[in-house]
């Protein structure tokens, strides 16, 4: 055991630590002896005096050693050949109490800092010596009685008060502190609770020791000694840990998880006496939990919801609300649960959220929303992985839609009504590697921890390696934390941050704690991250969450997805405007895995649970409880949107020479390829369209283009002359001059000279 004068003169104890809200409201409290350190001003005098006239009253005579007493007690130790009294000063206690609570790492420092022998007592009498020469009094009695427990998990004079009478230090009145003052002794033994009478008689010797060194007087003594003990009808002690912050558990849990991650473990936390100010916003965390527990019951075996809310923002991401529909506690029978739901891998994946993805890949790479895509019942697809729909053959992926849709729909109405077929064909394309990257970069950031997949493989590794075309459809467990970042990411204009719980960390003396935070990220172009969010708002306008909004009277701007997986064994719902972000996760989150129903949510045997349902209404509901989540908005619908990066790339090839066409798109990495089609009035050599081969257009892909071969229409036959309102005849054709014939050489030669002459 380590510890020097230089400890003791510090005189830091152990502390509580306070985690608060976002308005700096306690919600929970961390500690290893609940101990709050208070000034010497703000401790009753008369508690002084108590603890002076019980435990040394040569106090303020003695040099921290009462030699008289010490010569005392050595004489009787001898006699009694060991060591049976201690004759200790306030100073020495202070010393083996810093050793005993301070300093002491395991159980044996703590023996040694109370073993009863002669080379202890006497290092405790030389760094009491010290002490007083390096304190004043006052400042060693305010150390002493911040330090001493008190019983029933009361460390310090200030804890103690709040336990015993729920008033401070300072307010404590005589007979308060002449009790508190006995129970140094032993406080256990005479803890008022269990051993009342032990406790008052004890409370009446100092009251009586505080006559005998003159700080009261008899009559005064004499009248408290007949007064009850007056305590609490129980102690009012302190929660320790995110149990104290009931349906917020969860959020308090994931800051200490983040906080230690950040360097700040919780041991230190337990004893730091730090203020953790968190980002938690009451008012979201409320009207979440209610949504929760509203549409999923806590006690329903087998399922659970959660949330979390986010903000977004270009610098920071503060997380607004964090709970489940799971009450947080320890009591399994109850349905409760102390397990990081909201913030770990859990469920069977957020199904066709997903597909946001494939859409962002297919947008970066060119793609506009009016863009037209096939929709067929069925496709098989070779390369993509294997099995899905029934009589797939081997080595083919195949899919099939939930339902009937036209052969053809934009790039934003597939979004809209979800078909599976169309975003199979899509990551085809598009390709899986670049879709699961895009995950990654939006927000999915766990599915590139090592070992994630299979302990070896992470779940991007994996998804790559054996390039599953399934993964645009989402069947992959999922963090709600960052499902609902990735909504936060886009409405960012695709810039990633962090999730952040954490306001501020101020240590015990008012200075600010340093984290380390990761930089905020642009992931995507902000041209893409507006465009997918202006093609996701048509889902609740039009698409699979259109029922749920009108019904829950949504009226606000929002880019939204649903998501279901195979056989409705979990299903989400992310929305999102410029002022908030959530994804409502429903999942089993029992032992046994099985399809869910709605109304009300459950396990069931056949499945009717869709993100369209429970986990849309559960945004709604939170959402219309938040003014800021009403008022959010959406970037504004620009044409470009509609038409695509790539398609305004070619477009812009249109009426360039066929070497500008070329070069311009090669630089931007397309082939090119030509043919000579009719002029149609467009000099030759120039282009006339520009046209993506197969009609739509990915990286390094084929562009034609229609190169005029210098023709003209041919001029339309004018009509026969008539009479006119005035009743004169127009002249005949006849009477007309004659017109000299122009044949198609005499165009081409003259075309031909003009190009010329203008060095084209």
């Amino acid at each position: 055991m380590e510890s020097n004068l230089a400890d003791l003169t510090d005189g830091t104890a152990p502390g509580v630590t306070t985690i608060t809200d976002s308005t700096g409201e306690p919600m929970a409290w961390v500690f290893d002896q609940r101990r709050h350190e208070v000034d010497g001003d703000e401790i009753s005098q008369h508690m002084k005096d108590a603890i002076v006239a019980i435990e040394d009253h040569r106090f303020y005579e003695h040099d921290g050693v009462d030699m008289q007493g010490t010569a005392r007690a050595m004489l009787t130790n001898v006699l009694a050949g060991g060591v049976e009294q201690g004759a200790s000063t306030l100073n020495q206690q202070y010393v083996k109490n810093f050793l005993l609570l301070v300093a002491a790492d395991d159980d044996a420092e703590r023996a040694a800092a109370v073993e009863q022998s002669v080379p202890r007592k006497l290092r405790e009498m030389r760094m009491a010596s010290d002490l007083d020469q390096n304190l004043s009094k006052d400042e060693i009695l305010t150390r002493y009685l911040n330090l001493v427990p008190f019983g029933n998990h009361a460390y310090g004079i200030e804890a103690a008060a709040r336990t015993y009478f729920g008033i401070s230090a300072a307010e404590l009145n005589v007979p308060q502190s002449a009790m508190l003052a006995g129970m140094v002794q032993s406080s256990e033994a005479l803890n008022p609770y269990t051993n009342p009478e032990g406790a008052t008689e004890r409370r009446n010797t100092v009251l009586q020791s505080m006559v005998t060194v003159g700080y009261i007087d008899q009559a005064t003594a004499d009248a408290h000694k007949q007064e009850p003990l007056g305590v609490l009808d129980l102690p009012a002690t302190l929660p320790n840990g995110c149990i104290a912050a009931d349906n917020s558990g969860f959020f308090c849990d994931y800051a200490l998880t983040y906080l230690d991650s950040k360097g700040l473990s919780r041991e230190e936390l337990s004893t730091g006496g730090y203020t953790v100010t968190t980002t938690l916003d009451p008012q979201v965390q409320q009207a979440a939990h209610q949504a929760a527990v509203s549409h999923v019951n806590p006690d329903q075996p087998g399922v659970a919801e959660v949330i979390n809310v986010i903000e977004p923002g270009q610098d920071s991401r503060d997380i607004l609300a964090m709970t489940s529909s799971r009450d947080y506690g320890l009591n399994l029978e109850e349905g409760e649960t102390m397990l990081p739901q909201p913030s770990s891998m859990v469920g069977n994946g957020a199904g066709s959220i997903f597909k946001i993805f494939t859409a962002a890949v297919a947008i970066d790479q060119g793609m506009g929303l009016d863009t037209m895509l096939d929709v067929p019942a069925r496709y098989e697809a070779r390369g993509l992985g294997s099995g899905g729909a029934a009589n797939c053959p081997a080595n083919t992926y195949c899919v099939e839609n939930a339902g009937t849709y036209a052969p053809r729909m934009t790039l934003a109405e597939a979004l809209a009504h979800s078909p599976n077929t169309t975003f199979v064909q899509l990551i085809e394309e598009v390709g899986v590697d670049a879709v699961v990257d895009m995950s990654v970069a939006l927000g999915l950031r766990s599915y590139e921890v090592p070992g994630s997949h299979d302990g070896e493989r992470s779940i991007a590794e994996y998804m790559k390696e054996a390039n599953l075309g399934s993964y645009t459809l989402g069947p992959t467990a999922v963090n709600p934390l960052e499902l609902s970042n990735v909504g936060a990411t886009i409405a960012s204009g695709g810039r990633w941050c962090e999730p952040n719980p954490i306001e501020s960390v101020v240590d015990r003396e008012g200075n600010e704690v340093f984290l380390e935070r990761p930089a905020c990220e642009d992931v995507v172009d902000t041209d893409v991250a507006n465009a997918l969010s202006v093609g996701m708002a048509g889902d609740i306008e039009y698409g699979t969450a259109a029922a749920a909004a009108g019904a829950m009277g949504w009226s606000g701007e929002l880019a939204a997805k649903t998501g279901t997986t195979e056989s409705n064994q979990s299903s989400a719902f992310l929305a999102f405007n410029s002022n908030i972000s959530a994804a409502p996760y429903i999942y089993n989150d029992g032992t046994n895995t099985t399809p869910l129903c709605t109304s009300p949510v459950r396990q069931c045997s056949t499945g009717s649970l869709y993100g369209g349902l429970e986990p849309a209404r559960s945004w709604f509901a939170m959402a219309n409880q938040l003014p800021e989540a009403r008022q959010g908005t959406l970037p504004q619908d620009d044409p470009r949107y509609g038409q695509g990066a790539a398609q305004q790339t070619v477009s812009s090839a249109t009426g360039l020479t066929e070497a500008e066409a070329r070069r311009l798109l090669e630089d931007q990495g397309y082939q090119v390829t030509t043919r000579t089609v009719a002029g149609n009035g467009t000099p030759r050599g120039h282009v006339l369209r520009a046209l993506p081969e197969g009609g739509t257009l990915g990286p390094g892909g084929m562009v034609i283009l229609e190169v005029s071969d210098g023709t003209r229409p041919a001029p339309e036959p004018q009509p026969e002359a008539g009479r006119g309102n005035g009743g004169e005849s127009a002249p005949s054709r006849q009477d007309s001059p004659a017109r000299p014939q122009i044949t198609q050489d005499d165009i081409d030669q003259f075309t031909n000279r003009l190009l010329d002459a203008f060095g084209l």
